[in-house]
């Protein structure tokens, strides 16, 4: 992979803002399926992403594999992310069924970096949020500064809280496992629902590129 940083945006669920999203250079849009969520998209009609070319992510937490199977059918989902406490056996029977699977963590203090190991070989990326009780979407960082006990290689999405007023500091990390960044809560105007003037804005800082003052 390029240097390139990959741009996810997550938490869409309302149709014309979905629209609006696809029409910027991202490179992964994020549903979540997970019912306890604000940001719910179990109700999108997956007709409206025929137009598109951009990767579908499904996010699913502690979910039964034929619901996600059912869901990646429906929608046409080109990555598995799990966002829960799914086991290294329960990542590799849905990379099975020839699905790309990425796994997410959330990170605080406490967390045992070890607890990767057995991961790496059945997941394709690694997902590092906030840890929250609800499963990120918090609005929150994490002391990045805690990936420095990361030694493993198998690279890595950073997410959580990321927003215009931090997006510098994030791409100041000198990490080549750090493939890519998880855009949501900071971007929101209500949960699930994006500000695309500040989602233009962030993909502005990301890719260099200069911001009009109007």
């Amino acid at each position: 992979m390029d240097n390139k940083l990959a741009v996810k945006v997550c938490g869409m669920k309302d149709a014309t803002n979905i629209a609006s999203l696809l029409q910027l250079p991202i490179d992964y849009i994020g549903l979540i399926f997970y019912e306890r969520s604000p940001r719910f998209a179990g109700h999108v009609d997956p007709q409206i992403f025929d137009q598109y070319d951009v990767p579908k992510v499904g996010v699913f937490v502690d979910q039964a594999v034929e619901e996600i199977v059912e869901r990646q059918q429906a929608f046409q989902l080109d990555v598995i992310q799990l966002h829960g406490q799914e086991s290294p056996a329960f990542c590799q029977e849905i990379k099975n069924k020839g699905l790309t699977v990425w796994k997410a963590f959330g990170v605080n203090a406490n967390f045992d970096f070890s607890l990767l190991d057995s991961y790496r070989e059945v997941v394709d990326l690694f997902l590092f949020d906030t840890k929250t009780p609800a499963h990120g979407g918090s609005g929150n960082t994490f002391d990045w500064d805690l990936l420095n006990q990361y030694n493993g290689n198998t690279p890595y999405l950073l997410s959580g809280g990321i927003g215009v007023d931090n997006l510098t500091t994030a791409l100041e990390r000198k990490d080549s496992r750090m493939v890519g960044l998880d855009l949501n809560s900071k971007l929101e105007i209500n949960p699930g629902l994006k500000n695309i003037d500040l989602v233009q804005k962030a993909l502005k800082i990301i890719h260099h590129e200069p911001i009009s003052s109007r």
